[in-house]
C-alpha cells in the first residue's frame, strides 16, 4: 500500500482570534505555569513528581453557552482557563511513612494566576504510572540482587537478554495499600539476543518481582504457578523453547501481493483549522466539531454538529477494564485499567503516513506534561483523513435500468495506543448520513505466562511450547455527553413486541414499538429478543414530517458483561462493566467511568454510585455511557500476534431529518472514481401501466 500527501489539502487555516479557547487543551506555557503555581507552595529543594497536568474544563453551565454564542457568531465573554494538577511530594514524610499521606490534587486559575482548590488526597488513592516510572520499574527489578540470584538459577546462555513487563499492582485487599507494581518477566530468544525487537513474550519465566512505587525497591519476589493449581516451585534450570517472532525479517513473506493506492488527486475534502497553539476544529460534510487530546482519554470531541444543529457536547473513550481469568496468585490481581492505570494520550502512537492512515492525512499534535512538570510533545497522535466505505445507497429502477447510487464517504479520526503487550485502535467514524460510529480494533501480543509441558487449563490456552495466555475481558464505556438540539434529553427504551391474535390481527403477524420514557438514572441491558434499543430524545423539538422528537439512537453490539464475583475486586472496581448503559444526570467532574483514581481502586466512586442516586434524567441534561466490548478466549491463531477484533457502537439519527440526509451527496459514477472495472448493466424486462387522455390505464411490456 502507499499514501499520498498532498500539501495543499485537507485545507488548514489558522482562526484570525489566536487567544486560548476554553476548551483547547494546555498550552506548553501553562503547563509550566500550572506546575511553578504548585511548586511555589514549598521551599524550593523540595522533591516533586508531578503526574497530571492538563486542561481543568470549564463548568458546562458557562462553556454550553459560550459555545453555542461562538457558533453562531454572538458575543461569548471570557472564561477563565485552568488546569487540573496531581502531584506527589517526594522523599518527605508528612503526616506518616506511607505514599498515601503525600499524593496531591490541585486546580489552578491560569487567567487570575492563582491555585482555585488543594488538597492531600487520602488512603488508596493513586496515581496513574507514567512513562518514566515505569522504565525506572523494570531497571529496579532486573538491578535487585535477590531476583538475579532468581535468573541465575535458570542457567541461561551467556548474553541472553531479561526483559520486565511492569503491571500495575491490581487489588485484592491484602496488604495492598501502597502503590505497587507487579512485573513479569521474559527473555529474548537466547540464540539472537542483539535482535531488540525479538518476541520475549513467547520465552515468560516464573519470576515476578514486586516493586515498592515509593521507595523503588523489590520488596518481595513472586513465584508463577505453571501447573493446573495453585502450587509453584523452586527456580529451576529453564529449557531453552524455540522463538516465535512476528516482524517481517522472519517471515516467508507473500508475493502476489500487488499494491494498493489511496489516491485523492485534489486533496481531501476536510478543513482543519486551528485555534490557537493547541485547538482544533475540524469541518467535513456539514459536520463540524473540536478535536481535544488529553494524558487519561487521548482524543476527545466537543460541540459536534451536523449541518449547523447541535449534537453532542461531549465525546470520549472514558473507561475500559481488562480482567483476566486465572483464579491463581498472582494473577487474579491482573485486571487492567488502561485509561485510569496509565492514559490513552500517554501510549498514543507516533503515527505514520502509509501504515497506519492512507489517503491525504492530516495529523494533529498533543501536549502533555513529564514528571517535572514540563511540557512533552507528543507528535501526530490523532490522523485525520477520508475513506471509502462501500455503497452509502443504491436504488436501481429495475423498469428503465437506470441506478442512482453514491458512495459511503467517510471520515476517520484516529488514534492508536499501545499499552506494553496489546494494541488498541481508536476511531471516531462520521459518514454523510449524519451518523457517528465509535470503532475499536484490538490487535498486539497476548499477555503470557509460563505453563509446564503437557498441562492444559481451562482458564487459558496454550500458544507456544511453554506458554499459557490466560482469557480475559475487553470491556469498554464510551461516555456520551448528548444535545440533541439543545441540552434538556430523555432517554428512551424502544422494543419491538407482537400485538395480541384477535379480530384486528387474525392471522397474528402484526407488531409495533412499545416505548418506555426512562425517569431516573439507572443501568440497563440491551435484550436482542424484544430489539431492545436506546434512543436520545429531546421532546420539546419535533420533527416537521411525522411530529415525533427528534432523536439519536444507539446501536451497541451484544458482550458477556463482567463475568467475576460481584464481590470480586474484578467487579467492584469496574463500575461500567456489569451493564450495557448506564444513564446519569449531568454532573461536572464526572467523566471517568470507573471512577478519577483507578490505580489499585476500591469502587464505588464511578458510574454505578452515579446511577444509584436514582436522580431524574427525564427532559434534563443528562450523559449515556455505553459499554462494549470482547470476551476473549485465546486461540492460537492470535499469537505471535493477534489479528484486529472490530467492534463499533453507532449513534444514528431518527427523525432528525426530514428525509435521507445524504440525498445529495454526487452520485458515483466513472468519471469520477476512476475505477478499473466498469460492472455490467443490469436491466431487467418489466411491465407498466400508462393512464391515457381519458383515464383509462393499458398495460405495457418493455425488454
Amino acid at each position: 500500500m502507499s499514501t499520498e500527501q498532498v500539501l495543499s489539502s485537507p485545507t488548514v487555516g489558522v482562526a484570525k482570534q489566536l487567544s486560548v479557547h476554553p476548551i483547547s487543551p494546555l498550552t506548553s506555557s501553562e503547563i509550566s505555569a500550572a506546575a511553578g503555581l504548585i511548586k511555589g507552595l514549598y521551599p524550593s529543594k523540595t522533591d516533586l513528581q508531578f503526574k497530571t497536568i492538563t486542561l481543568e474544563e470549564p463548568a458546562k453551565t458557562h462553556l454550553a453557552p459560550y459555545l453555542d454564542a461562538e457558533y453562531h457568531g454572538r458575543p461569548t465573554g471570557r472564561i477563565d482557563r485552568k488546569a487540573f494538577v496531581n502531584y506527589y511530594i517526594r522523599n518527605t514524610k508528612i503526616t506518616g511513612n506511607n505514599e498515601q499521606d503525600k499524593f496531591h490534587e490541585a486546580v489552578v486559575n491560569l487567567t487570575q494566576r492563582r491555585i482555585d482548590s488543594h488538597f492531600r488526597l487520602g488512603p488508596n488513592k493513586h496515581s496513574p504510572g507514567d512513562g518514566e516510572e515505569v522504565l525506572l520499574v523494570e531497571k529496579v527489578a532486573l538491578e535487585d540482587e535477590g531476583v538475579r540470584a532468581e535468573i541465575a538459577k535458570l542457567q541461561l546462555p551467556e548474553g541472553t537478554v531479561i526483559i520486565s513487563d511492569p503491571w500495575i499492582y491490581g487489588s485484592d485487599g491484602i496488604d495492598d495499600d501502597r502503590r505497587m507494581y507487579q512485573c513479569f518477566l521474559y527473555m529474548r530468544d537466547p540464540m539472537n539476543s542483539s535482535d531488540a525487537d525479538s518476541n520475549h513474550y513467547a520465552l515468560p519465566l516464573a519470576i515476578s518481582p514486586v516493586i515498592d512505587a515509593e521507595q523503588f525497591k523489590v520488596i518481595r519476589i513472586d513465584f508463577l504457578p505453571t501447573g493446573n493449581d495453585h502450587s509453584t516451585k523452586e527456580t529451576q534450570p529453564y529449557k531453552i523453547q524455540p522463538p516465535n517472532e512476528y516482524t517481517p525479517e522472519h517471515q516467508t513473506l507473500r508475493t502476489d501481493l500487488k499494491p494498493l493506492n489511496v489516491i485523492q488527486p485534489e486533496g481531501a475534502s476536510f478543513t482543519a483549522t486551528k485555534t490557537g497553539e493547541t485547538g482544533e476544529i475540524i469541518e467535513w460534510q456539514k459536520w463540524s466539531f473540536r478535536v481535544g487530546f488529553n494524558a487519561r482519554e487521548g482524543m476527545v470531541l466537543y460541540d459536534v454538529r451536523y449541518d449547523g444543529r447541535s449534537l453532542f457536547y461531549r465525546l470520549s473513550l472514558s473507561d475500559m477494564s481488562i480482567p483476566y481469568a486465572d483464579p491463581r496468585h498472582p494473577f487474579h490481581k491482573k485486571a487492567a485499567f488502561d485509561l485510569g492505570d496509565v492514559g490513552a494520550g500517554v501510549m498514543a502512537n507516533n503515527l505514520k503516513l502509509g501504515c497506519d492512515c492512507l489517503g491525504s492525512i492530516h495529523y494533529l499534535s498533543g501536549l502533555l506534561s513529564d514528571s517535572k512538570g514540563e511540557p512533552t510533545p507528543m507528535e501526530n497522535v490523532i490522523c485525520v483523513h477520508e475513506q471509502d466505505n462501500g455503497i452509502g445507497w443504491k436504488h436501481t429502477n429495475y423498469r428503465t435500468g437506470r441506478a442512482a447510487v453514491v458512495r459511503n464517504r467517510e471520515l476517520v479520526v484516529q488514534s492508536i495506543i499501545t499499552v506494553s503487550n496489546y494494541e488498541y485502535i481508536l476511531a471516531f467514524i462520521f459518514n454523510q448520513a449524519g451518523m457517528i460510529e465509535y470503532e475499536v480494533r484490538a490487535t498486539g501480543i497476548l499477555s503470557t505466562q509460563p505453563i509446564d509441558e503437557g498441562v492444559e487449563v481451562p482458564w487459558g490456552t496454550v500458544v507456544h511450547p511453554g506458554v499459557l495466555a490466560a482469557h480475559h475481558q475487553h470491556i469498554f464505556s464510551l461516555r456520551v455527553d448528548p444535545m440533541i438540539d439543545g441540552h434538556n434529553n430523555r432517554l428512551v427504551v424502544d422494543e419491538v413486541h407482537p400485538m395480541p391474535r384477535n379480530d384486528f390481527n387474525p392471522h397474528g403477524v402484526g407488531y409495533v414499538v412499545e416505548e418506555t420514557v426512562v425517569q431516573e438514572s439507572c443501568g440497563l441491558d440491551l435484550d436482542f429478543d424484544v430489539n431492545r434499543t436506546f434512543v436520545i430524545q429531546n421532546n420539546a423539538v419535533k420533527n416537521p414530517v411525522n411530529g415525533k422528537p427528534v432523536a439519536y439512537k444507539i446501536h451497541a453490539p451484544p458482550f458477556q458483561k463482567m463475568v467475576a464475583d460481584p464481590d470480586s475486586f474484578h467487579h467492584k472496581r469496574a463500575e461500567f462493566a456489569d451493564h450495557n448503559l448506564y444513564v446519569t444526570k449531568y454532573r461536572d467532574g464526572e467523566i471517568y467511568a470507573a471512577g478519577k483514581y483507578t490505580n489499585q481502586s476500591r469502587g464505588g466512586e464511578g458510574v454505578r454510585a452515579w446511577a444509584n442516586r436514582r436522580e431524574n434524567v427525564k427532559d434534563t441534561d443528562l450523559v449515556v455511557y455505553v459499554q462494549f466490548g470482547l470476551q476473549h478466549i485465546t486461540r492460537i491463531e492470535d499469537f505471535p500476534v493477534m489479528p484486529c477484533e472490530v467492534i463499533k457502537v453507532a449513534l444514528k439519527p431518527v427523525n432528525f431529518f426530514d428525509r435521507n440526509p445524504a440525498i445529495d451527496v454526487p452520485p458515483s459514477n466513472q468519471e469520477f472514481n476512476r475505477s478499473t472495472l466498469v460492472a455490467e448493466q443490469h436491466k431487467q424486462p418489466a411491465v407498466s401501466a400508462v393512464v391515457g387522455e381519458k383515464g383509462e390505464v393499458c398495460c405495457t411490456s418493455k425488454l
